[in-house]
């Protein structure tokens, strides 16, 4: 068996997750590597985004939602962290739904930079080209910089989410089911841009497409109930070597 613990960009331990009293994930216990794709799947209300909430501290924007357990991000406990809005630098996050700010394509990557300390234009004119560029969308706004994002198609705002993310210069980019709102080609295109992205980063995956999850992710966790009932190399899990028959049954369609 891999060490998975020995390379470990965040590791999580008896995480539990509770809204007021009804719990929402119970003994999550996992480790994520340092340059992989780590998928998660499992059907809904079984606690994927609640876990992804907790890895950054936006449960600190949730009313009634108390997260209890360890997670260790690089080796430091995300719960000590003096300054929240530097982890959450550290861990960027992508959204279903594009989230496209109201400024222009440009104004969108450049303002985490320019909230970090950068204002000389030239540092800011190759941070949004090279963003952009990640998110396979330079050469499509290219020419746009200075219209609103809001008037991208959906695709292309979602890709501009990615280049803002990618603007912080993340250590772990966490995506949540980012192709719900995404065109089947644009979905391919930003699956490209994730195998890249996995070079220079980290990657946890949350999908509700099991074959998404095949294509790319090098480890995947299946999350039912609020447990996560089994974490496998993916080709495994997928080729039926899985330890518990709900996996299979998830990964099979037969429920979900």
């Amino acid at each position: 068996m891999v060490d998975t613990t020995k390379n470990s960009q965040l590791s999580v331990s008896n995480l539990e997750i509770r809204y007021g009293n009804d719990i929402a994930i119970s003994g999550v216990n996992l480790n994520v590597q340092k340059n992989e794709i780590f998928g998660i799947i499992g059907p809904a209300n079984s606690g994927k985004t609640s876990f992804l909430t907790a890895l950054n501290r936006m449960d600190q924007m949730t009313e009634n939602m108390n997260v209890s357990g360890d997670i260790l991000f690089d080796g430091i406990n995300v719960r000590k962290w003096k300054n929240t809005y530097g982890l959450r630098r550290q861990i960027g996050v992508v959204f279903p739904l594009p989230v496209g700010l109201p400024l222009t394509v440009y104004n969108n990557v450049a303002m985490a930079p320019r909230l970090n300390g950068v204002n000389n234009n030239d540092d800011l004119d190759e941070i949004v080209e090279r963003c952009l560029r990640r998110a396979a969308l330079w050469d499509e706004v290219k020419d746009r910089l200075n219209s609103l994002g809001s008037l991208l198609s959906g695709g292309q705002q979602q890709r501009l989410t990615i280049a803002r993310a990618l603007s912080q210069e993340p250590a772990l980019l966490m995506l949540d089911e980012f192709s719900i709102a995404v065109d089947p080609i644009t979905t391919m295109r930003i699956e490209d841009v994730l195998v890249e992205l996995k070079k220079d980063m980290t990657i946890i995956l949350v999908t509700n497409l099991v074959q998404q999850a095949q294509r790319l992710a090098d480890r995947t966790a299946f999350f039912l109930n609020g447990r996560c009932v089994e974490i496998g190399e993916t080709k495994d899990l997928f080729n039926g070597r899985v330890k518990h028959q709900e996996t299979n049954d998830y990964i099979e369609g037969r429920f979900g």
